[in-house]
């Protein structure tokens, strides 16, 4: 018998892949979808709402496609589990039309709505209810910037009439013709909105924003029976969708980190940094927030994460904007050949800067050029700055929950930059760890749909999908290493 196969959709910032996997985690088909940004003034970033359903759609089609191409039945797929770029939100209305554009995480509209409410001394509260730190990263504060700036979103709160979601929630909305409104405890954890300890909606902070009449999904666990989709005529038959995660959340499944203590860096446009703290939440402090790991139906897990803002979105920057190479891979080689960065620091702060430091209003800036600076100085600048914000929050995390993981596992696209990766085990007190894919939150959703559609009894069935490609230990350039990142340490301290 043909064994059963999982699909994933993994629906990200710049992109939507849709991924086909096998029992053992093999992918048997892929296909990736392009989504764009729209930056309508300086701080904002938004998102098509169509267009997000668009590039899932298209993706689905596209590795559909390619799963027939190699013989395979579609009929043999099990179920399906949708990642997602999680902080993203919009609102829509009864009959499931938009009434605003999808409001990125990057977006910085509402950094005065927090001053504003930090002045009011909400800030300790918000934190001890839903686990977060007030900041724009996080849904909630762009939701009350624009009940103060729309008036007809303000009109559509009040009177019941606005549905909100992030992109989880919109597109099973869109993906089962309105017949679901759902979200799982991990999306919801990442609002402001939600109690991580109740894994509820919080009713005082609702009613204290003037956010009673807001229409809000169902919260379930991460593996949960969320409804079923042809994603519009895409497949032949409806397939259940067994599973819907944050992106984040994913891939520190999909890395395998299901105990207390273990750890993940998840390095795309911007950078999550996770450790399972087990079942029962831990307080957080000097910048680290509180959230959901990942949760099933006998249970939650709860972890510590810093959020980075800009990583690979940086180099992304450095590409489009400055022209200083065509394609992201020859950056290695350009930061090897500079031989060390003279003392050239870059500070990422595109949409300010996240955990440990929460400086939103912090612009990028370069610092140390000299005459002497070429591109590739500040090409390896860039990609130095990576692992100095990684460190920084692995620093953050161990002095608020008392954690020191004996490990640190790595994934996304940057992985593949053995610079990077060198640097960031050189500087962290840990070895760096990779298993050799760059799709990790699409696996983890895969894994966990797997677990809700029966394919595999039980977390112990998945042992054998993250394993060990390459391990990174400290090399002979540590010293070096160490000291670059104390230059950047003691930068930024004079910046913030």
């Amino acid at each position: 018998m043909t064994p059963p196969f999982l699909l994933a959709v993994d629906q990200g910032t710049s992109s939507t892949k849709t991924i086909i996997f096998d029992r053992q985690g093999g992918i048997v088909a892929a296909a990736t979808s392009d989504l764009a940004s729209e930056y309508p003034r300086a701080g904002f970033v938004e998102q098509d709402p169509a267009e997000i359903h668009r590039s899932v759609v298209e993706s689905v089609a596209a590795c559909a496609a390619l799963f027939r191409d190699r013989g395979e039945s579609l009929s043999d797929l099990a179920a399906c589990g949708i990642s997602n770029q999680r902080e993203t939100f919009l609102l829509w209305d009864r009959g499931g039309a938009p009434l605003c554009r999808a409001i990125s995480w990057q977006c910085e509209r509402s950094v005065a709505v927090c001053e504003r409410l930090r002045a009011e001394g909400q800030s300790g509260e918000i934190t001890s209810r839903t686990g977060l730190v007030l900041t724009p990263y996080f849904s909630g504060t762009k939701l009350l910037w624009l009940m103060e700036n729309d008036p007809d979103i303000r009109r559509a709160v009040q009177d019941g009439n606005a549905f909100f979601g992030t992109v989880d929630t919109w597109l099973l909305h869109r993906l089962t013709g309105g017949k679901c409104y759902a979200t799982d405890h991990t999306n919801a954890s990442r609002t402001l909105l939600f109690n991580i300890d109740t894994l509820a909606w919080d009713t005082e902070l609702l009613s204290r924003w003037g956010l009673s009449g807001l229409r809000l999904p169902a919260a379930h666990p991460s593996v949960h029976p969320f409804g079923e989709t042809d994603f519009g005529g895409a497949l032949p038959r409806a397939l259940p969708i067994a599973a819907m995660i944050g992106d984040s959340h994913a891939a520190a499944f999909g890395e395998g980190c299901t105990r207390p203590g273990m750890a993940k860096v998840t390095i795309g446009t911007g950078s999550s940094v996770l450790v399972n703290v087990g079942g029962r939440r831990r307080v957080a402090g000097g910048g680290i927030v509180s959230t959901v790991c990942y949760s099933l139906p006998e249970g939650v897990q709860y972890a510590l994460e810093g959020i980075i803002v800009s990583c690979a979105a940086t180099i992304a920057w450095m590409r489009d904007q400055l022209g200083l190479f065509s394609d992201s891979a020859e950056t290695e080689t350009m930061a090897r050949g500079a031989g060390d960065s003279q003392g050239v620091y870059v500070i990422p702060a595109f949409s300010g800067l996240g955990s440990p430091h929460w400086k939103m209003n912090l612009k990028a800036s370069i610092h140390g050029l000299s005459f002497a600076s070429s591109k590739n100085h500040v090409v390896r600048a860039a990609l130095e700055s990576i692992p100095y914000q990684i460190a920084d929050v692995m620093e953050a995390i161990a002095a608020s929950g008392g954690i020191a993981p004996a490990e640190l596992r790595v994934d996304g696209g940057m992985t593949a930059n053995s610079f990077v990766m060198q640097l960031l085990a050189d500087i962290v007190p840990a070895p760096v760890i990779t298993i050799g894919t760059a799709n990790v939150s699409a696996l983890g959703a895969a894994a966990l749909a797997g677990l809700g559609a029966g394919v595999y009894r039980s977390i112990d069935d998945l042992g054998g999908l993250a394993q060990e490609k390459r391990r990174y230990g400290a090399g002979p350039d540590e010293a070096q290493a160490q000291r670059g990142y104390a230059g950047w340490k003691a930068l930024l301290a004079s910046l913030i």
